[in-house]
């Protein structure tokens, strides 16, 4: 594209762990400080770089956690400071968005904002910012816009939304209405979907206006929507901010935005998608990962650290390595090995989305020291 939107604030959540990639993602370094593609730089800074052709340096906020401020601040060093919006805990997507919408609402009531996770994995940059304008010329017309990821196999690893009606809007020739949205379905019924070119994958991007946001969480949450109101009438005063988070944002109710906005706006007929046909991944777990960085060939060892010494033979699957000894696998078939200073986990690529389960039994024996 030749010129940013001038209308546009791209919206950068950055929360979350990635507990399914522990040891490698802690809750100190999580997933989106991570390089996990080989690109030399983390998946946030490609993220920043993926948005910033169509808005500029200066309309990019992100939300991220108190702890987590310098880190973001020495990837994106471009990014304004009153344009990170920090959370003194975890509060889920509908509060950091809403967050993010309530403080640029008041700082222009006519903006239109877009939501974009910092730990996905997206190629195809001309055919994202294909998707984003469209997305935008659609959240102009008064609709709040997801884009759906057309699906490239039948996974039971993402939910699923359900393509309705084409809508007739000018710069948006894809633009079509929502009829559902769907949890992550069993084998038979991806392989259903997969069939039907009406499902698309749920990758969790929204462009709206704020106002428009704002009003359908005002309408199905309104003690969240009244606490970001408040935070937001206080941001920009320095001397306010700190002492109206610490007082309002814990008791913040946790929901997802696809909960708390998305499926009533699409119950309502407000809802819109883009089919995006870019390579997309949430990068979830380590069989994911496998994927992404063996580019599919299930017959490699894929392999990720800058210090990782291997030994293979006849070995599949994927090694993580932040230390330099020696790692000999032989023979071994979807094998996961992550090996950190002071963390070894050894699963399979089936296995991959239990690791979650190991977080939370740690959590529950008291070993902070390895989370």
């Amino acid at each position: 594209m030749s010129e940013p939107f001038d209308d546009f604030y791209a919206v950068i959540p950055a929360g979350g762990i990635g507990s399914r990639l522990w040891p490698l993602s802690r809750a100190d370094a999580p997933k989106f400080l991570h390089d996990l593609t080989g690109s030399g730089q983390s998946l946030l800074r490609d993220t920043w770089d993926r948005l910033e052709p169509m808005t500029g340096p200066e309309r990019i906020a992100v939300v991220t956690g108190r702890a987590h401020r310098a880190a973001v601040e020495a990837e994106l060093p471009g990014i304004p400071d009153m344009n990170v919006f920090l959370e003194s805990e975890p509060r889920d997507s509908a509060a950091a968005i809403g967050l993010a919408a309530a403080i640029l609402h008041r700082r222009n009531p006519d903006v239109i904002i877009g939501s974009f996770a910092a730990d996905h994995v997206i190629r195809g940059t001309r055919t994202f910012e294909f998707a984003v304008e469209q997305a935008v010329a659609v959240a102009r017309d008064g609709y709040i816009c997801t884009i759906g990821i057309q699906p490239s196999e039948p996974s039971v690893g993402f939910g699923y939304i359900e393509k309705g009606d084409e809508l007739v809007i000018d710069r948006a020739p894809e633009a079509a209405t929502v009829v559902r949205f769907v949890e992550k379905p069993d084998l038979e019924t991806a392989k259903e979907y997969y069939a039907n070119r009406s499902f698309l994958w749920n990758a969790g991007m929204f462009i709206s206006k704020a106002s428009v946001l704002l009003d359908e969480l005002a309408a199905n949450e309104p003690e969240l929507h009244a606490g970001l109101l408040e935070l937001a009438e206080a941001w920009d005063d320095r001397a306010r901010r700190g002492p109206a988070v610490d007082r309002i944002w814990p008791g913040l109710k946790k929901i997802a935005i696809d909960y708390a906005v998305a499926e009533p706006a699409a119950d309502k007929g407000r809802l819109a998608v883009i089919p995006g046909h870019f390579d997309w991944d949430d990068v979830g777990d380590f069989a994911s990962l496998t994927k992404l960085i063996s580019n599919g060939r299930k017959n490699d060892l894929a392999v990720l650290g800058p210090k990782a010494r291997v030994l293979s033979d006849a070995a599949t699957g994927i090694l993580v390595s932040q230390t330099s000894r020696v790692i000999s696998l032989i023979g071994v078939q979807n094998i996961v090995v992550v090996d950190t200073p002071d963390a070894l986990l050894v699963t399979t690529t089936e296995h991959a989305q239990r690791v979650k389960g190991v977080v939370e039994s740690l959590k529950l024996t008291g070993r902070g020291d390895v989370l």
